[in-house]
């Protein structure tokens, strides 16, 4: 598979892997509504947020929507969004690493992009997600009438780049039908069944029973379908419709034969396109209205219609579904997530996490009725709580910070181990199982003992109180201050032990 090249790219490789690991701290005073709610907003540099995210979200991530800045060579005032073309692409490859890792096996990732980078992005995109799981290319009409003032072409148009984490497992939610598909539907013979269309009964595939005369109702004999095409069912088969009344011969009888489609039987939905027009999904000035009339403060120079993010939402999702987006910026996705009745994640950088992300939030949450309040009939309700970036796990030696506390401990061994996210627990040594092997935890006198390493250094009587807590015959994986077993009795009983810190891996 070709990948691309570019200034810095050995080092953004990397840039994952070393990133600093940190701890997330709620902000209370910015928190809003219901205090039990899993939806989260973050301050902080996206990088770093994602990474902290990991051990509690990875492979949880249903849909994940971004609208990354688009190197367009123009300063937004909230984005520096004049990149160096190769910074950009260092920009994106460590987050798009991270945001795989968080997305559900039949979950699917959906970037907003020009033409500025679209291809670039489809070739790293290919790299990171792997390319058999492109799923589309998708273009959002975002104007609704031409700029006179562009110099070559007026760009009517962005794209929507979708992958699934694998391809295989991903399948979209049909569309709802529309008044305008539904009004194709007619009764000219009053069938009991309902409205019908008639559709054609002639193919170019090759059919070895598609060659064949039909006499009309009318008496007219057809010596057979059109040159170069067959009939798509057999004589049998046309005979048996047309004594069922699903054959249109036309309003005198004497037409080609057509089948008769009813409305009743037609599936619910319509496949998703690859076009969306923006009378179906809006465009960018409604987007702003939308964003003037929620936020006191000045908007974001691109954003988004909340129609544009339903549509997303809807075919890429269902209702408690966990939602990320880690480019917020005014918080639409979470806006729309938030009325739709998913799940969300939001990460935006800077001020503006407090000055136009929380506001707006709160706004929905006491009901705002712009956007899609009224489609989807939102009333407010529900909550979601404020997070800032708080101090590394590591220091810069790679030393684990003493005032880290169990829990978070306990999920960021579970992940090195295992690569999965450690299930919510009450407090326990006990970690879980993972491919037979049994993994607990010393740490902070979770025993109970809070004198100085009381409770967290392994001894006899704590071994037995672990297989008291659980019982397990096979290997187990045991993390403490230090150990007073030795070698030969942690061999006996099938014991790897790993001191802390110096056994704590950094992620």
């Amino acid at each position: 598979m070709p990948i691309l090249h570019w200034l810095n790219k050995d080092q953004a490789v990397k840039t994952a892997k070393q990133s600093a690991y940190r701890l997330l701290e709620e902000v209370p005073d910015l928190s809003y509504g219901d205090q039990n709610t899993e939806n989260m907003l973050i301050q902080g540099d996206n990088l770093e947020a994602l990474k902290a995210l990991i051990p509690f979200y990875a492979g949880k991530v249903k849909c994940i929507y971004i609208d990354p800045p688009y190197n367009t060579k123009s300063a937004f005032e909230h984005y520096d969004d004049n990149l160096e073309h190769s910074q950009w692409l260092s920009l994106m490859y460590p987050r798009l690493e991270l945001l795989r890792e968080l997305l559900s096996e039949d979950g699917s990732i959906w970037v907003s992009i020009d033409d500025n980078e679209a291809h670039y992005l489809k070739v790293i995109m290919d790299e990171v997600f792997g390319r058999r799981n492109f799923i589309s290319k998708i273009i959002w009409q975002k104007v609704f009438s031409p700029k006179n003032s562009a110099r070559h072409f007026s760009v009517d148009h962005d794209y929507l780049i979708v992958y699934g984490k694998d391809s295989n497992k991903w399948l979209p939610n049909p569309l709802p039908r529309t008044d305008k598909q539904n009004k194709a539907y007619k009764n000219p013979d009053s069938d009991p069944r309902g409205v019908w269309m008639s559709d054609n009964l002639t193919a170019r595939n090759s059919y070895s029973l598609g060659i064949y005369t039909v006499t009309t109702p009318s008496g007219r004999i057809i010596d057979g379908p059109p040159p170069g095409t067959y009939w798509r069912i057999s004589k049998v088969k046309l005979e048996e419709m047309d004594q069922d009344n699903r054959i249109w011969w036309g309003k005198d009888g004497d037409g080609v034969p057509r089948q008769k489609r009813f409305l009743s039987e037609v599936k619910d939905g319509r496949v998703p396109q690859t076009f969306w027009p923006y009378e179906e999904v809006g465009h960018t000035q409604e987007a702003k209205k939308e964003a003037v009339l929620l936020l006191s403060s000045d908007v974001f120079g691109t954003p988004k219609p909340e129609r544009l993010i339903e549509r997303v939402l809807h075919i890429a999702s269902n209702e408690g579904d966990l939602i990320l987006d880690s480019f917020l910026g005014s918080a639409t996705t979470a806006a729309v997530a938030h009325k739709m009745n998913r799940r969300y994640i939001g990460i935006e950088l800077g001020e503006h996490a407090k000055t136009h992300c929380q506001p707006r939030l709160k706004k929905v949450i006491d009901g705002e009725q712009g956007g899609i309040s009224k489609a989807v009939n939102w009333q407010g309700g529900y909550g979601f709580r404020f997070f800032k970036l708080g101090q590394t796990v590591f220091d810069e030696y790679g030393v684990l910070n003493t005032d880290i506390k169990f829990p978070t401990l306990a999920a960021h061994i579970w992940y090195a181990e295992t690569r999965t996210p450690l299930a919510p627990k009450s407090d326990s040594p006990f970690l879980g199982i993972h491919d037979g092997k049994a993994y607990f935890l010393l740490y902070n006198g979770i025993l109970g003992d809070k004198r100085p390493q009381g409770g967290n250094v392994l001894t006899s009587k704590v071994l037995g109180h672990l297989l008291q807590i659980k019982e397990h015959n096979g290997p187990m994986v045991i993390y403490g201050e230090t150990s007073r077993l030795g070698p030969s009795r942690l061999l006996q009983n099938n014991i790897t032990f790993k001191q802390i810190p110096y056994d704590v891996s950094a992620l």
